[in-house]
């Protein structure tokens, strides 16, 4: 059985304008994999609430899971919420329980629950709450869209809880070999190997470090022995070529 599909789609004007450097993609691409939920897209969406709508149909049509970060603060721009609400079909507004988490955040740190902090209590009809440890304010789920904050430690704390309840798959094991030749010396080797084991990923990251040029050979697979074999069979093919000494 193959593993379960997600994307993500991150929402901001401040991540394409390059003001904010997102960091969630690169957490949730790592817990995906050792969940065994292969991670097929990233898209990156302004703050229009017909793009949202639009790239949240085609992303959740086409995997198992969509996972978004951003849009759902307090603020005017904050439309993600509104924006899956809409895709659904169903109608948004403030839910009881979300108030009550916002509510009891305010009450410990002495914070007017005024209309701003309200409005992050909207939440779509029929979505699950998705817990906020840090900062109390929830996401949802809806269908198969989780619907979590932009702040990475909000983003982080999130995601971990939500996927103590999403079922995954076969984590993929990987194998890294450093090789101390530059990426054409090496690249017909390589490609023999793809082709052998089809079901592998091989890739080839080059880099210059102490002004010498290496590659490191990244091996992946549902299989661990496959992986495994792989990686002792490019150790004797480039067995002159290691840089064991870490200064390729």
């Amino acid at each position: 059985m193959k593993n379960p599909t997600a994307a993500m789609l991150v929402i901001g004007d401040e991540i394409l304008s390059g003001r904010t450097r997102d960091a969630n993609m690169h957490y949730l691409a790592g817990r995906l994999t050792r969940h065994g939920i292969d991670l097929q897209e990233v898209r990156i969406v302004a703050d229009c609430h017909d793009d949202i709508i639009a790239a949240v149909n085609e992303l959740r049509a086409r995997n198992d899971h969509l996972f978004t970060c951003g849009g759902i603060g307090p603020t005017h721009d904050d439309i993600t919420a509104d924006a899956v609400a809409a895709a659904f079909g169903v109608s948004i507004d403030i839910r009881e329980d979300a108030l009550q988490l916002i509510a009891e955040r305010c009450q410990e740190y002495g914070q007017e629950l005024n209309d701003d902090r309200r409005r992050m209590a909207r939440i779509p009809d029929d979505a699950e709450l998705i817990l906020n440890p840090v900062s109390s304010a929830p996401g949802f789920s809806i269908g198969n869209i989780h619907v979590m904050a932009g702040v990475p430690k909000i983003f982080s704390s999130m995601l971990d809880g939500l996927l103590t309840r999403i079922p995954g798959g076969v984590p993929l094991a990987s194998a890294t070999i450093e090789i101390a030749a530059p990426e054409g010396e090496i690249a017909a080797k390589l490609g023999e190997l793809a082709r052998r084991l089809p079901d592998l990923q091989v890739g080839s990251y080059p880099f210059r470090k102490h002004k010498r040029y290496g590659v490191n050979v990244v091996l992946r697979g549902y299989d661990v022995r496959e992986v495994k074999r792989a990686e002792n069979h490019l150790r004797q093919v480039f067995a002159t070529k290691l840089a064991s000494d870490g200064q390729g």
